[in-house]
């Protein structure tokens, strides 16, 4: 009963979320700052995660190769399908998880422990929509930030295998080429756009309504972690059975 109830509020929290809307320059102002805080702010972790991801595969798939018959191809061909499929789109949105989740839940929790949220309420400000509203907008990008790290990947791959004497660089890429199905890029998006939104409203629900003071921030931020990941496992596999099967 108690995860229903945790449910039923999240649910509530959204209705909140797209009501009485804050002015609308005001909103540019704090849709700005967060697209610099959660978008900007996390290209580096992102683009360095991505390269050495994909170098990974890259390396693994060449050392299970052991049938000279198996084109060499298969390296380049296992490395796009790993990174564009999972590895870009999920793995990276648990970390981003950790890094954007812990970020948003503490820094809503702090304003909830220090009564500046009751104070936007006195003030007759929506405060569902002052705090949580531009944490969404902003996150509509995030798709751009796995685009990074589709190509950063698949260029991490590239240069394992290329400069690690596994593959050559026109195999690589003719491996790259073979048999890309496009909707795969339209399937991992879709997966994407449904994290970002995931990663915005599941740690402000944690922030927002968290009790307490400075130790229950911690532990607010912890717990939207871990829920965080369990959603985005959950939705990648919901979604792969709809989209894929």
């Amino acid at each position: 009963m108690f995860y229903l109830d945790d449910i039923g509020r999240y649910f509530l929290m959204l209705k909140g979320v797209f009501s009485r809307m804050t002015k609308g320059s005001v909103l540019r102002n704090l849709i700005l700052k967060e697209i610099d805080d959660l978008i900007i702010g996390s290209l580096g972790i992102t683009i360095f995660l991505a390269f050495f991801i994909g170098a990974v595969v890259a390396i693994q798939t060449a050392l299970n190769l052991n049938n000279p018959l198996i084109p060499k191809q298969l390296i380049a061909f296992a490395s796009r399908q790993s990174v564009i499929l999972e590895f870009a789109p999920t793995f990276i949105s648990v970390i981003m998880a950790g890094k954007v989740g812990s970020f948003i839940t503490s820094s809503i929790g702090t304003m909830r422990v220090t009564e500046q949220i009751d104070a936007l309420e006195v003030m007759g400000i929506n405060s569902l929509n002052y705090l949580v509203f531009p944490k969404i907008i902003a996150m509509l990008m995030y798709p751009f930030v796995i685009a990074i790290a589709m190509f950063v990947g698949i260029f991490g791959g590239y240069i394992a295998g290329v400069y690690g004497g596994f593959v050559s660089s026109s195999e690589f890429i003719s491996g790259l080429q073979e048999d890309f199905i496009p909707f795969h890029l339209v399937y991992a998006f879709i997966k994407t756009f449904l994290y970002s939104f995931l990663l915005a409203t599941i740690p402000s629900f944690h922030g927002y309504y968290m009790k307490g003071g400075a130790l229950e921030v911690g532990k607010a931020s912890t717990s939207a972690f871990v829920w965080t990941t369990v959603v985005v496992v959950i939705a990648n596999y919901v979604l792969t059975q709809l989209l894929l099967s």
